[in-house]
């Protein structure tokens, strides 16, 4: 096979992947313990580190180094396709398509001497990632 064909049918894999009718799930607002875990490591920093009305909005973008990277902000603002996990008094928020990616991972907060970072462990969702785990691949079966 060539390039170009082998190229085609992983696009087309990917596509019956995101568009799936078991992958796409619509949820309340809530996000239940199975969808997202959370560690206290990273509950303990949110509480210092966000205003009353403050939360931690993560994402899944195109890019990084293996086709995907996480995204982590600070954000005030609850969009409507928006799920909201809220434990101890912090809330996490993730929209409905990043959720398909994350869907059963930990969120922690890790601090070492060269950096300290909220981050996403334990995708089941991945395949491949980087080595500093910002980013991942996909798995297509």
């Amino acid at each position: 096979m060539t390039f170009t064909v082998l190229m085609a049918k992983n696009v087309q894999k990917c596509f019956k992947f995101i568009t799936g009718s078991q992958t796409i799930r619509h949820f309340s607002s809530k996000l239940a313990e199975e969808d997202l875990k959370v560690t206290d490591d990273c509950i303990k920093r949110l509480e210092a580190i966000c205003d009353q009305d403050e939360f931690l909005r993560l994402s899944v973008e195109s890019g990084g180094c293996s086709g995907y990277q996480y995204k982590f902000e600070l954000d005030k603002t609850i969009a409507i396709d928006d799920c909201v996990l809220e434990k101890q008094g912090i809330k996490i928020v993730v929209d409905t398509t990043s959720l398909n990616y994350i869907k059963g991972s930990t969120i922690d907060y890790e601090q070492q001497l060269i950096r300290a970072a909220f981050r996403l462990i334990r995708n089941p969702q991945a395949q491949d990632g980087c080595s500093c785990g910002a980013s991942f691949s996909i798995k297509i079966d």
